[in-house]
């Protein structure tokens, strides 16, 4: 157990799959790090088994509780056992935890952290780790994740537990990939990771228009229909691979976080969506385009502005960034846009690369809750 984690060493965390995966990447990794790198026991409580066997493939869903990686993962249904509360609870998201457990956490006098989502936005430092105390007596505490120093931080594993997961840390080997994807070195690398109202017909006609060969790699998800739409298709199988003039698509099976990261890891761009992705793509240390989560009123819009001012705030070339990843979130994309950002692809590596780095010497999520959970105590 780490010298952090000394006080507290029970935690609950509960998660509700709302869709796209994107809740349960976030926690499955959270409790894996919490475990491994801090000595904690740790319990996570899921709604759905059948959507989190996606990212946690060994579950078995016939089973109310069970453990993987020494983790204890627990349906969360009606009728499971809320009376045995943990020393911390995070609530992911504002899941709205069972009435039964909040009882049982009165009574334990548990810490209760609500984990909220990541966002670059100037208000999230002030609203971070705000109490709000409740009527039962306990605290409830606001948790933001985010790029500065006076939020939560960013989800980020040692380099050590990284190599532990992957093998060696970049190394190019992708179990589930095509072996072919070792061999290209005279085309750009691009991995293709978004939501299916993206202008993904209107990237694919950039890409087979551009003058050097473009590679694109999808794991399977919900775009495929799209994507079998541009080739002329009726449906795409995992595994198939498409050609136009310079463009190749290979179809990926939907892929395990580790092999994910790797996947990041050596493409030359990433095109990546939601907060867990996202996340990833700044590691990998690569240039990316990401989509927010469409929300009403254009909110998503706000998030990524944030994102963008924050990020690449002193990058000289900033608005051809910004012009990509704003045609992106708009749904729509032209050769020219296209072109104007792969002009300054070099440069964007290295300003990323650079980026990444800085954000990496801050504190990291995990290592942060601990911290403020024991402070708290």
């Amino acid at each position: 157990m780490s010298q952090l984690s000394k006080i507290h060493s029970n935690w609950d965390i509960f998660c509700k799959i709302v869709d796209n995966l994107g809740d349960i990447g976030v926690c499955w990794r959270l409790a894996k790090q919490l475990h491994v790198e801090h000595g904690l026991m740790i319990r996570l409580w899921i709604d759905d088994f059948s959507a989190a066997i996606k990212i946690i493939p060994q579950l078995n869903i016939s089973l109310n509780q069970q453990v993987i990686d020494e983790i204890t993962i627990l349906k969360w249904y009606a009728e499971a056992d809320f009376t045995n509360a943990a020393d911390v609870v995070i609530e992911t998201f504002a899941c709205e935890l069972p009435t039964a457990y909040v009882s049982a956490m009165v009574q334990k006098k548990s810490n209760w952290i609500n984990l909220e989502y990541l966002s670059a936005e100037s208000w999230v430092a002030d609203f971070h780790a705000k109490p709000s105390p409740q009527a039962n007596g306990l605290t409830r505490y606001f948790y933001f994740p985010g790029f500065t120093e006076g939020t939560g931080g960013l989800i980020r594993e040692s380099i050590d537990y990284v190599r532990g997961e992957c093998g060696v840390l970049k190394e190019i080997h992708i179990s589930n990939v095509n072996p072919e994807f070792v061999r290209w070195h005279d085309s750009l690398k691009i991995s293709l990771f978004c939501y299916p109202n993206a202008p993904i017909q209107d990237l694919f006609a950039a890409l087979q228009a551009n003058k050097n060969k473009v590679i694109v790699y999808t794991p399977a998800s919900g775009i495929l229909l799209k994507v079998a739409g541009f080739f002329e298709k009726n449906s795409i199988e995992i595994g198939e691979k498409f050609s136009k003039n310079n463009l190749t698509v290979h179809v990926l099976p939907f892929l395990s976080q580790p092999d994910y990261d790797k996947l990041l890891s050596e493409c030359d761009l990433n095109f990546v969506r939601g907060e867990d992705s996202w996340v990833r793509a700044i590691w990998a240390e690569k240039p990316f385009i990401w989509q927010p989560y469409f929300q009403e009123e254009n909110t998503h819009l706000k998030k990524l502005d944030a994102f963008l001012d924050s990020f690449y705030a002193n990058y000289n070339a900033k608005d051809k960034v910004f012009n990509m990843h704003a045609c992106w979130a708009g749904q729509q994309i032209s050769a020219t846009i296209w072109r104007d950002y792969l002009n300054q692809i070099s440069d964007i590596t290295a300003y990323t690369l650079q980026q990444s780095q800085q954000l990496a010497k801050q504190p990291d999520l995990a290592t942060k809750l601990v911290i403020f959970c024991n402070n708290i105590a």
